[in-house]
This record gives C-alpha cells, sequence and structure tokens, in this order.
C-alpha cells in the first residue's frame, strides 16, 4: 500500500517537474510580459476566478497596461489602457470575435458548432440577432413585453397582491420571477389563446406551472454555467445536466408550434434551423435554449440591482418616479386595476434620462462583463504608445469593471450615483476623462464594437416597463431599510451582470387606485 502510493505520488511529481520544464510557455522577444502561474493548466486561474478585478490590478501594477496570464490552458493578453481599446477594435483582419463565442455556445448548451466554416449550419446568427431585436422588430418585442408584464405581476402571480396586505418576498427572486415568465411569454409565446378560450383561467395555471418549471431548470443550468464555459464537462453535474435537457424538450419545434404569438426572433431561428442547418431535433432546440439563457441571465441582475439602489436611495426613487409620473401623464396613460393596462412604447421609453443613468449606474456597479478575441494568425498589436507580438490562437481581452471602478473617471467609484449619467441639462451625459483626455469607451456592460450585445436595447426597455409598472401599481419598500448592499458573486465575472451573494427582504402591495 505505502508502495502504490510513493509510486503514485512520484508521477504526479515527475508530471509537475516536467511541465515546468517543458510544458510552461517561456516569453519571446516582443511579447507582452508573462504570468504562467504555478498550476500545470490552470496557471493563474484560480487566483484570477476568486477576485478578478484585484488580480487584474495587482499585474497592472506591476507589468504595466498589457500583460499575459495563463488561465485554464489559454493565454489571454489583457489590455487595460482604455485609450488603446480602439486599437484591438481595429484588428479585424488578424482577431476573431466570432470563434471563442460559437465554441462556448456548442459547448455550454450542447448543440453542435454553429460557426459556418464546421458545416452544420450557414446561418448568421449576429445576422439573425440584430434584425429581430432591433430596428422595427424592436417594437412588437417592446408592446408584447409591456403586456406581458402586467398580466405576470397582476393576474399570474400567486398570491395575487391586495390593496391592503403587505407581501414580502426576497427581491431577487421576486424579479426572477417575473422577468423570467413575461420575457418567457414575449420570446415562446403562450399555450392559452385568451380571446375565446372558455377555460382560459385553467389553462393559464398551466401554462404558469410549465414556465415555473423552466424556471426552475434554468436556475440549475446556469448555476454550472461558470464551469461549462471554463471547460469541464456538463456531464459532472448530473442535475444541471438534466435540466438543460428539459428545457430542450420544452423548446422542440414540434412543442413551440402549439404556442400563439412566439416572437420574430423565434420564429425566424425556428425556420432557419429547419431550412440552414443539419442539426437533429434536439440540437435546434438547444440552440433556443442559449437564446432563453441569452435573454435572462443578465437582464435578471441587472433589473435586481436597479430596483435594489432604487429603494437604498429616496432622491433616486424620487426622481424615477416623477419621470415615469410625467411620461404616462404627457401619454394620457390612466393607472387603474379594472382590466386596461398601461401602454408606453418606444419612443416613450427612450425619453426617460433618469432612468437611463439609473439602469447605467447599477450595471456599471454589477457588471463584470469580459470582451474576447482570439488571434486568427501571429501578428503584431500596435497600441497607441507600444506593439507587442500575438501569437495564433492566444485570446486578446478587455476587462471593462478596471474601467468601471476607475476613480479617474468615476469620482467615488463604489458609490451609487443615480445622476452620474446626467449632464447640466438632465440629458444623458456622454463625456467622460481620465488624465485629462476624452475617452471614447467609458461604459462597456454589453461589450464592444461589432460584437456588441444585439439585445442591449431590448434588455434596457424591458428594465424600464418593470419599474414604470412597479412605481404605478405598488407601493414597495425594503423590510430593513439599512440593510448593507450584497457582495456580487464572483463565480460569474467574464460573464455580464454579477448576480449578489444574498437575497434581500423587501415588501409590497397594490396601490388604492
Amino acid at each position: 500500500m505505502f508502495l502504490a502510493s510513493w509510486i503514485w505520488g512520484m508521477a504526479v511529481l515527475l508530471c509537475c517537474l516536467s511541465w515546468l520544464l517543458l510544458g510552461r510557455r517561456r516569453r519571446r522577444q516582443g511579447e507582452p510580459p508573462l504570468e504562467n502561474g504555478l498550476l500545470p493548466y490552470l496557471g493563474c486561474a484560480l487566483k484570477f476566478g476568486a477576485n478578478p478585478l484585484e488580480f487584474l490590478r495587482e499585474k497592472q501594477k506591476k507589468h504595466g497596461h498589457i500583460f499575459t496570464c495563463h488561465v485554464a490552458g489559454k493565454y489571454i493578453h489583457f489590455l487595460t489602457d482604455p485609450f488603446s481599446y480602439h486599437a484591438l477594435m481595429r484588428q479585424g483582419k488578424h482577431l476573431d470575435w466570432k470563434k471563442f463565442h460559437f465554441a462556448t455556445s456548442a459547448k455550454a448548451f450542447g448543440h453542435g458548432s454553429i460557426d459556418p466554416a464546421e458545416g452544420n449550419t450557414t446561418e448568421n446568427f449576429h445576422q439573425t440577432f440584430i434584425r429581430t431585436l432591433q430596428g422595427n422588430a424592436l417594437d412588437a418585442l417592446i408592446e408584447a413585453m409591456m403586456e406581458n408584464l402586467q398580466y405576470v405581476m397582476l393576474q399570474s402571480r400567486a398570491p395575487k397582491p391586495q390593496s391592503n396586505t403587505w407581501v414580502t418576498e426576497g427581491l431577487y427572486t421576486f424579479c426572477c420571477q417575473v422577468m423570467f415568465e413575461s420575457g418567457f411569454l414575449t420570446l415562446f409565446g403562450k399555450e392559452f389563446n385568451s380571446n375565446n378560450d372558455k377555460n382560459l383561467s385553467s389553462k393559464q395555471e398551466t401554462e404558469r406551472a410549465h414556465i415555473l418549471n423552466a424556471l426552475e431548470n434554468f436556475k440549475e443550468f446556469d448555476k454550472i454555467f461558470p464551469a461549462l464555459v471554463a471547460g469541464l464537462p456538463i456531464h459532472l453535474f448530473k442535475s444541471a445536466h438534466s435540466a438543460r435537457e428539459k428545457l430542450g424538450e420544452a423548446l422542440l419545434h414540434k412543442n413551440l408550434l402549439k404556442r400563439d404569438n412566439l416572437s420574430e426572433l423565434v420564429t425566424l431561428r425556428m425556420f432557419l434551423n429547419d431550412t440552414l442547418s443539419t442539426f437533429d431535433d434536439m440540437e435546434k432546440a438547444k440552440t433556443h435554449v442559449a437564446v432563453l439563457w441569452a435573454s435572462q441571465a443578465n437582464t435578471i441582475p441587472a433589473t435586481f440591482w436597479t430596483l435594489f439602489y432604487l429603494l437604498k436611495s429616496p432622491e433616486a426613487m424620487r426622481a424615477a418616479t416623477k419621470e415615469v409620473q410625467s411620461i404616462l401623464e404627457s401619454a394620457e396613460e390612466r393607472i387603474s386595476l379594472d382590466g386596461k393596462h398601461i401602454s408606453l412604447n418606444r419612443k416613450q421609453l427612450d425619453n426617460m434620462p433618469v432612468l437611463d443613468s439609473i439602469i447605467k449606474e447599477a450595471m456599471r456597479l454589477s457588471s463584470a462583463s469580459m470582451t474576447f478575441r482570439v488571434a486568427k494568425e501571429d501578428f503584431t498589436l500596435h497600441l497607441e504608445n507600444d506593439f507587442y507580438n500575438i501569437r495564433k490562437d492566444d485570446i486578446v481581452a478587455l476587462y471593462p469593471q478596471l474601467l468601471h471602478f476607475d476613480p479617474e473617471i468615476y469620482a467615488d467609484p463604489l458609490t451609487f450615483k443615480y445622476d452620474r449619467f446626467l449632464n447640466e441639462k438632465g440629458e444623458e451625459k456622454t463625456v467622460f476623462y481620465r488624465s485629462g483626455r476624452k475617452l471614447k469607451y467609458y461604459y462597456m456592460p454589453f461589450g464592444t464594437g461589432i460584437a456588441k450585445c444585439p439585445g442591449r436595447l431590448f434588455a434596457v426597455h424591458e428594465i424600464k416597463q418593470f419599474l414604470a409598472l412597479i412605481f404605478s401599481y405598488f407601493e414597495i419598500e425594503l423590510v430593513d431599510s439599512n440593510v448593507k448592499c450584497p457582495s456580487l458573486d464572483q463565480s460569474r465575472a467574464g460573464l455580464g451582470i454579477l448576480q449578489p451573494s444574498n437575497d434581500i427582504d423587501f415588501r409590497y402591495r397594490l396601490k388604492c387606485l
């Protein structure tokens, strides 16, 4: 027994020594400073994952505005100077923004490669999303979401809200349920026909049960999403794997065809799956699971943070409520509980600079997205005052939280200031400086360049609609007005808006209208 343990120990030691001698990358002339880390394969992954912002600040202080880190088998060049971001955006000839996203999607959601070069499909996914989430298509999404939010808030949830009874609930739980159910109905339609169905109430209850079941599967799958992105196989997580398969079954084309009012996005994606891909039925469904995840995973925590900061800031709440009331009055919208819903169109929602600023500030404080580009070949990256050699298949990355928490750009960067993105005239502020120089890039929760999130406009409109309806129909307050702001869950760093590490209790009741 001792001999066997000794042999295994020596084998592990020899492997580590071999990696240290042969497997570690050596920095070549003209390349950025290199941090290999001590652990084989993982490299700096554990230190980076524990607190990405502090890790990158430490390396920035040590190496300057660009450095290379070995993270989970990949070599990532972190670019930290915001005045050099535009240099990265100009490198389309040498850098591929799609490769990383395509590989991550296939790995996490379980469909075949969606890279047209791989031969499974010829669909241009980015163009599909732009076509169905922006322009005229956005108007229909906004209209449907407005209707569905009011249905969920006022009719669907149990127990139904009353004007004389406070309901206490977790704020994140509330935002999660309302935004998921409303968003699901908006994108994937309804199982029932609300115009002439005699058994409408029963079917609505069944529909809600199915969506809440989908929400539980979504949460189970979403919990291990960072591990999937890191490269771990989903079969290591039995419950999450089962949850993903159940989501796929719910979104099979044969099931979607039974639903009314499918969004243009889902309708077009179904058509393109059937006509341009060689995917089997479950793989097609899993591309819809990817759409579902993308529509919810960041919008839900962004909604939570926005409402939480509003509840913690009476001044912000007053300014936001006043703006919403003004827009509703000018639109001659009457708030009532007689079944007639409020309607706010895209133009009216766009005319809310205070809400815009509040949402931006909440997302600035909670966003930890990353922008990735993969080198197509060996090339020289020319920055503002220097240049560096980059190897083929290496990743060049931006971590905007460094920007968002920079005290030279944002005074008191850890403090929520609802009017931070408003100028002296109360309009959108677009001019920010660092070291006396005007910045082109100062706010990047949605990424930047051609890879900027195509659904960002709809996401912001969803949150505005949610807030406008909360202000209109409900009285809301924190159970403990002195509750501390929950910390950010760093396990999702790099994926977008971070979730809170714990939920916060709040209470609500219908206004007496």
